[in-house]
């Protein structure tokens, strides 16, 4: 995502707010105002698994279809609905830097906020590179996050990458949300 990424951006108003109650009907707005670094274009990224250009939506369906995780790669001020991006199969959002509120939306979601510990990491990442996210196994609050990032040669290069999780948080990620954690805590796990 090229800028600011707001509310407005992730999640657009107008006549999307119909499907306001419906999540899989109100997901297929998620990112149709925001500009994509790679094409300076809204609404039209590439399917990384099938070459294919297309909405974001449908991409990111296409991808949950196929079982692949994928990750938001953000500019500056990253801001609000979480839902859509975890409905439609998202796992982390890398940002130089989060609205706050969004990233405690995030949280709860069973998402992983993170924010590039040197910003300037933001421009190390191509639109065709693979990310991998290692070390979640040792996921612990102040501890940074190692991201591999594997380049179309096959080069590879690692950065970190900050996040604000503290124990509660990093249970809710690896329950898949806030909500999942109190069923588990509810069933004695």
């Amino acid at each position: 995502v090229k800028g600011k990424c707001t509310t407005d951006h992730i999640s657009a108003a107008g006549p999307w707010l119909k499907f306001r109650g419906h999540l899989d009907n109100i997901s297929n707005n998620m990112f149709l105002a925001a500009v994509n670094a790679e094409n300076n274009d809204m609404n039209n990224v590439q399917n990384k698994a099938t070459g294919e250009w297309g909405p974001v939506p449908a991409t990111a369906r296409a991808y949950k279809a196929s079982g692949i995780r994928w990750c938001v790669i953000g500019d500056d001020n990253y801001e609000h609905a979480a839902l859509e991006p975890r409905h439609l199969g998202g796992r982390a959002i890398i940002v130089k830097s989060f609205a706050r509120i969004h990233e405690t939306n995030l949280k709860k979601q069973g998402m992983l906020p993170l924010t590039f510990a040197d910003p300037a990491d933001y421009d190390k990442i191509g639109s065709d590179d693979k990310i991998s996210l290692l070390g979640l196994a040792e996921f612990a609050p102040g501890k940074p996050i190692e991201c591999r990032i594997t380049h179309p040669d096959g080069s590879t290069e690692t950065i970190k990458l900050n996040h604000s999780c503290n124990e509660q948080q990093i249970t809710w990620f690896k329950a898949g949300s806030a909500l999942n954690r109190m069923k588990e805590v509810a069933a004695g796990k």
